[in-house]
């Protein structure tokens, strides 16, 4: 399959390359060598599997997992194939993976792939995306990708529902609270934007997440305040005015707890 021959380093995996909503001929084949590399795929259409000589016909609305042991060929089923895909690299982040007791090299089929989807759509938004955040948001959804594959699978496979409605919103959040750092986000805020009760977002939040709603607000606002350190010109006080800071030394106090350094060590390090 095409995709950026560059990998997005993450802490979870190494992305080597993806596509969305990819669309092949009905002659279209395709075989990966047992390399090691993992791949997922969400098929929107049919479309037919062989992994070490074993031929499944797999449906639309499938997730399957390669765990890159076994060499895979992949094809169309009488029209074109249509699908979303990711391969990467997960040596590095194996004991977090076989915690997740994900089923590999079987598809699994899903009621409603929207979440799984979405996910996979804001992956490769992200993996294309040039933002300073980009790693870390990377890896944020690709561990939650794996976390709720792993649910699902362990839940028994067939025909399963996401478990919660609201994550697809959080997701939302998320990236509206990162790409826009100097709005005023506070917990009854953030919880009203996806219509949950103050306490259930913040414990659904750390719990998609692994971190607190507020913790996440402020590692938005020091990863933008270090971008545009890098990138422009702007004083400290002009900084911390547009990371939504009212007070420069709050600020520079939680910049170089963070960061480790003050902003203008930061500027003159990089």
């Amino acid at each position: 399959m095409s995709g950026v021959s560059s990998a997005a380093r993450s802490d979870v995996v190494n992305i080597r390359c993806l596509g969305c909503n990819s669309i092949y001929d009905s002659s279209s084949v395709f075989r990966r060598a047992a390399t090691g590399e993992y791949m997922i795929m969400l098929t929107k259409s049919r479309c037919r599997f062989d992994i070490n000589g074993l031929t499944m016909r797999v449906p639309q609305d499938a997730f399957i997992i390669c765990d890159g042991r076994l060499p895979v060929v992949y094809s169309a089923e009488d029209c074109p194939l249509i699908c979303d895909w990711i391969c990467f690299d997960g040596e590095d982040e194996k004991e977090f993976i076989d915690a997740l007791e994900l089923v590999f090299n079987r598809p699994v089929l899903f009621a409603d792939t929207d979440f799984i989807g979405e996910l996979m759509r804001n992956i490769a938004s992200e993996f294309y995306s040039l933002a300073s955040r980009r790693a870390k948001m990377l890896e944020n959804l690709m561990r939650l990708l794996l976390v709720k594959a792993g649910d699902a699978m362990n839940r028994g496979g067939e025909k399963v529902q996401t478990s919660e409605p609201h994550y697809a919103m959080l997701i939302e959040l998320r990236e509206k609270i990162y790409r826009n750092p100097q709005m005023k986000w506070n917990v009854d805020t953030m919880a009203a934007y996806v219509s949950m009760s103050r306490s259930y977002f913040q414990h659904l939040y750390r719990e998609t997440f692994g971190v607190s709603c507020i913790a996440d607000v402020i590692s938005g606002k020091i990863e933008k305040a270090k971008e545009i350190l890098t990138e422009t010109g702007c004083t400290v006080s002009q900084v911390a005015a547009m990371c939504g800071y009212d007070n420069e030394e709050h600020f520079m106090r939680q910049f170089k707890k963070i960061v480790g350094v003050t902003p203008t060590r930061y500027r003159k390090q990089v």
